[in-house]
């Protein structure tokens, strides 16, 4: 686990180098010369979001899951509550209004979460898969552990991040391929994704990322909370090392301009290549619809997806989608 300071400080491994973690079969982030030629080009296509875009739906979970089922509850974007095993886990939980560094600025909700904040029940653990602000939200995880103190997962330097806040937090943080046991009946094994991260403009990748494959009562579950497609080197190691995968989680949005966020973040298409790849018996998506980081229109993903895995022979339903506050059983 890494000690606290205010970087993460470890020994050199091949992944690390000192100093800044990197993926060897990976790219790294785009310069912010990339940045800004992407935000202020004159011939940029930015669809327009509604400013509300509400979910039908809202999860009352209950309080516990037990025998053999998973119960999945879509909170929105990358968020999620599943139960299983006796325990209650949340993945990158955000609650917040904006998933930036300021309250008044920076992407906003387009709908509410799926669960209500008051409605969760006692949260045991809670696996935040990297620094990025639409996935480690300092606001909610406070909330989080002045109710319920739970124990918090991440890749190795996250957990500093959150020390430096939330002095309480219950962080631990591992390294890739770290497994760790969360109850007799469950545990999650860190792995590599193609991803970086950051919480500021001076530390890129100071932390690591990864995805994460969770052991259940039903089977194993895939999570990828952000990735790149790449050569698809990384499903299908996942797949050698922790076949047969129940399900695969996996995102969907924030892949529009290709150019800029091809390395980084999958379309629809990578998605299914993807879930081919690690060959999970099904899957669910998520990353859309919530809040815009990206150029693409909010229902072009669902459109896509449908359109890639009708040209891959793959029935829709084995890659669903939900609105937040649906749920799936397994």
């Amino acid at each position: 686990m890494a000690r606290r300071s205010k970087t993460y400080s470890g020994p050199i491994t091949d992944h690390f180098d000192g100093k800044r973690f990197y993926d060897p079969d990976g790219a790294p982030p785009k310069s912010l010369s990339h940045v800004l030629r992407w935000q202020f080009d004159g011939r940029r296509e930015r669809a327009k979001w509604p400013a509300w875009a509400p979910s039908p739906h809202a999860d009352a979970p209950p309080a516990r899951v037990n025998g053999g089922s998973v119960r999945l509850s879509f909170v929105g974007h990358a968020s999620w509550l599943i139960q299983a095993g006796g325990l209650n886990i949340l993945v990158d939980p955000v609650w917040s209004e904006r998933v930036s560094p300021f309250t008044f600025a920076g992407p906003k909700r387009h709908n509410d979460p799926g669960i209500a904040f008051e409605a969760l029940p006692d949260i045991d653990i809670v696996l935040v898969s990297h620094g990025h602000y639409d996935h480690l939200d300092i606001r909610t995880l406070s909330r989080l552990t002045a109710r319920f103190a739970p124990r918090v997962v991440t890749p190795l330097g996250n957990d500093l991040a959150m020390t430096a806040r939330i002095p309480k937090i219950r962080a631990e943080a591992y390294d890739w391929h770290d497994r760790v046991t969360l109850n007799e009946e469950i545990a999650v094994t860190l792995v590599p994704t193609r991803h970086w991260t950051a919480r500021g403009i001076f530390d890129r990748n100071m932390a690591l990322w990864a995805s994460f494959v969770l052991e259940t009562p039903a089977g194993r579950i895939y999570i990828v909370c952000d990735s790149g497609y790449g050569t698809g080197a990384h499903f299908r190691r996942v797949a050698e090392a922790h076949a047969p995968l129940k399900l695969a989680i996996l995102p969907i949005g924030a892949y529009e301009p290709r150019w800029f966020m091809q390395d980084q973040h999958m379309n629809p298409a990578d998605a299914v290549q993807a879930l081919r790849d690690c060959g999970a018996d099904a899957a669910l998506a998520h990353h859309h619809g919530t809040f815009q980081l990206t150029d693409e229109a909010i229902d072009a993903p669902v459109h896509a997806l449908h359109a890639a895995l009708d040209e891959a022979g793959i029935p829709r339903e084995r890659f669903a989608v939900l609105k937040p506050g649906q749920v799936v059983e397994i």
